[in-house]
């Protein structure tokens, strides 16, 4: 069965979210974008892990619904958590997102971490062990775990991030390497940039939102081919298996490019090398970007061709076409009549017909098109904002 998964949410107990995150709000935008599956985000956390218990039930082998709604859309149960650590002689600073197949094991791995750390400080808690560590102890309560390392390039808080990172995932997890399987590309990334990297070939690449609104779901997702279950979901990922992923323009995250946000200094890797790495009009530090990185660490040049597609958020669009912001009262009238006549989201921007789109919205018809044939302007983001994504077309002008 092909469907769309977004693994990577939060719940309103994560700082910087919005306070409607609720089950059941995840649960209407995720068939509003085409979601078959969405993570249920902040497991750890008291409060949402009795909210979960209390709104869902076991729909499908590990995965689960909303009890008494009848909602087409399934919950796979996830975490995000913030590892803060020293190791060979550096402060690191990673994130890893976790995967459980039920509800008791969550609840094992809740009690396991609660006697040492505060679950209750945030839905994303920050833990001071290594993620070796703490990867081997969530692995000995529950071996159908996954644990992945989260937007691996992001400078501050990641795996492979420039400021408090590794330069391998082996050199990060040692010995539990092998029960890795799996790494988020990050919205400033795409698979073309991994690829360039030979030690993450064997990892299967994951995109998804990292959503802090319910709106924001699926900005990126995969597209699997597997039992809807959650053991199918799991399998898919250890054999690197997926579809495609469904990307942002990498350029569009907000740490792509080298920068220093408070001089509103944005910089490619070739400037800010010839600068020292050094802001240009205050002279600090930059904060280095995702390409960066990438480039720092990558072994070859030649670029593997992966599965996947970028994807401009359907408002996104609809906001370039009628010259105003996302959240604008015709932006939202515009978005809910295509969704009522064209289907969902990702239906409308992945699947249905240019001429079939043009039935309905001619300008729109040629902006979708100018996404799927990659025809766009890239402004680059860079330390914490985000960049722009401007459709080439005269009707997205």
């Amino acid at each position: 069965m092909r469907f769309f998964a977004d693994l990577h949410v939060h719940s309103r107990y994560s700082r910087g979210t919005s306070p409607a995150l609720e089950p059941a709000e995840l649960a209407r935008w995720a068939a509003i974008k085409g979601l078959a599956v969405i993570g249920s985000g902040d497991f750890t956390h008291p409060l949402w892990f009795q909210r979960l218990k209390d709104c869902l039930h076991e729909a499908a082998p590990g995965l689960y619904a909303l009890a008494k709604r009848g909602s087409a859309a399934y919950f796979i149960l996830s975490a995000e958590i913030s590892l803060i650590f020293k190791q060979g002689g550096h402060c690191r600073k990673v994130h890893l997102l976790l995967l459980a197949p039920s509800l008791a094991s969550v609840k094992k791995i809740n009690a396991a971490l609660g006697r040492r750390y505060n679950l209750r400080s945030d839905g994303r808690p920050i833990l001071g062990a290594s993620a070796r560590d703490i990867s081997a102890e969530i692995l000995d309560i529950e071996e159908q775990a996954l644990i992945i390392p989260a937007h691996i390039w992001t400078p501050w808080f990641s795996l492979l991030g420039s400021r408090s990172g590794f330069d391998s995932l082996e050199e990060c997890f040692g010995d539990l390497s092998p029960h890795i399987h799996a790494v988020e590309t990050g919205l400033s990334a795409d698979p073309p940039m991994l690829a360039r990297v030979l030690s993450l070939r064997r990892f299967t690449m994951l995109s998804n939102s990292d959503a802090h609104s319910a709106q924001n779901l699926g900005r990126e997702a995969n597209e699997f081919d597997c039992p809807l279950t959650y053991e199918g979901i799991a399998g898919a990922i250890r054999r690197n298996a997926l579809v495609r992923t469904i990307e942002f323009f990498p350029e569009q995250g907000k740490y792509h490019h080298d920068g220093h946000r408070a001089c509103g200094v944005s910089l490619a890797p070739t400037e800010s090398r010839r600068l020292g790495n050094a802001c240009p009009v205050c002279g600090k530090p930059l904060t280095l970007g995702v390409l960066h990185r990438v480039e720092d660490l990558a072994d070859r040049r030649a670029v593997q061709r992966l599965p996947f597609n970028y994807q401009v958020p359907l408002k996104q669009i609809l906001a370039q076409l009628l010259n105003c912001g996302e959240n604008a009262k015709k932006v939202n009238l515009a978005y809910d009549s295509l969704i009522d006549r064209l289907g969902p989201e990702f239906q409308i921007l992945q699947n249905v017909t240019v001429p079939d789109i043009s039935r309905v919205d001619e300008r729109l018809a040629l902006a979708v098109l100018a996404m799927r044939e990659n025809r766009v302007r890239r402004v680059p983001g860079y330390d914490g904002v985000y960049g722009r994504i401007v459709l080439e077309t005269d009707a997205a002008k």
